[in-house]
């Protein structure tokens, strides 16, 4: 496990290929002084990605619109998306919609072929065969004496698009933190068991933590120093940090 401090333009190529990249950058979307668009940087990733590997970028689809022509020219296919559901989110004008959700998007390289690329899709638990008891009478129901149902459904089914995660509002420790089990979900999708995570913009870590907990080697940068010892110092706590090597 190494975090990096410094520019990830001039530091992470060195560390490919990666089996996947992760990526959570700025996009000028606000007047802070941290939120400025980092030129150059999706063509040094494509150049460090496995041919077999694919990149997750988390963001608005008025991000993505603006990089779409720079996605294309830096050689990056779209796969899919994932819609990340917070319990509450960002709205700064009435006349707007509350926004609740982000969006993580899957490339791969446009000189690769889909069937190639890793790809080991999750599953979740609650389509197994299980008996759910009814706590309340419905009250338009009438007179119906206490009793449960079994749910015949059976097996788990495939992740779906929309999953719902607590931010991390109240104990994060970077503006724009993910939640580790969201990121968790996208390393085991597109990481090999001992793969490379290469994570260009890591902020606090949290893509390091849940590459701990999915047993894949990681590798972020981070242009603040104080923000990378700090990582560095939470990825310790998940387990044993060394910081000789990507281990």
């Amino acid at each position: 496990m190494i975090v990096l401090s410094g520019d990830c333009r001039e530091l992470m190529p060195a560390f490919g290929p990666f089996d996947m990249i992760v990526a959570d950058p700025p996009y000028s979307d606000t007047s802070l002084v941290w939120d400025r668009r980092v030129e150059g940087w999706l063509s040094l990733a494509h150049q460090a990605l496995r041919p077999t590997g694919s990149m997750w970028l988390f963001g608005s689809l008025r991000a993505f619109m603006a990089i779409a022509a720079e996605l294309h020219e830096a050689g990056f296919c779209y796969a899919q998306e994932v819609v990340w559901e917070k319990q509450n989110g960002s709205g700064f004008h009435a006349d707007r919609i509350k926004r609740v959700h982000e969006l993580a998007a899957q490339f791969y390289r446009t000189d690769a072929k889909w069937s190639a690329v890793y790809n080991d899709v999750q599953t979740t638990p609650d389509a197994i065969a299980r008996t759910v008891r009814r706590k309340r009478r419905p009250p338009h129901t009438g007179h119906i004496e206490a009793g449960h149902y079994v749910s015949h459904d059976g097996g788990p089914r495939l992740m779906r698009s929309v999953i719902y995660a607590r931010n991390a509002h109240g104990r994060a420790i970077h503006p724009t933190e993910k939640p580790s089990s969201l990121l968790e979900i996208l390393i085991r999708t597109s990481c090999p068991e001992g793969g490379l995570v290469g994570d260009w913009f890591a902020g606090s870590g949290a893509a390091g933590e849940a590459c701990r907990l999915s047993g894949r080697r990681y590798i972020g940068c981070e242009i603040d120093a104080d923000m990378a010892a700090r990582a560095r110092a939470r990825i310790a706590t998940v387990l044993p940090f060394h910081d000789g090597g990507a281990s």
